[in-house]
């Protein structure tokens, strides 16, 4: 098992309904066929702590069987087509890859 976990921090001028077609363009990384398990959210209204990292605008963690499946999730068309559609949404993009 894979699981690739990517967080992004979105450009404070986005209008709702941007922040609406980013959340269905990262919802729609889950139809890959690579994909068994996919998770979108914001940070979650928990008691602030100092070592929670909560900054970020949406978070993504989708999880595949093994490396091969997440090189395939990597040149899926739809993730390229979610890059391309929406890479000027954000302003940073961080990745944790863990197995």
């Amino acid at each position: 098992m894979l699981v690739h976990t990517v967080y992004f921090w979105l450009r404070s001028d986005l209008t709702a309904a941007q922040l609406a077609d980013f959340r269905k363009g990262v919802e729609s990384l889950g139809s890959i066929k690579s994909v068994e398990k996919c998770y979108v959210g914001t940070p979650a209204g928990t008691v602030k702590r100092p070592i929670i990292e909560d900054s970020y605008s949406f978070g993504l963690t989708v999880v595949v069987k093994d490396l091969a499946g997440h090189d395939f999730y990597q040149v899926d068309p739809i993730h390229l087509a979610f890059i391309a559609t929406f890479k000027s949404f954000w302003t940073k993009v961080q990745i944790y890859d863990a197995e």
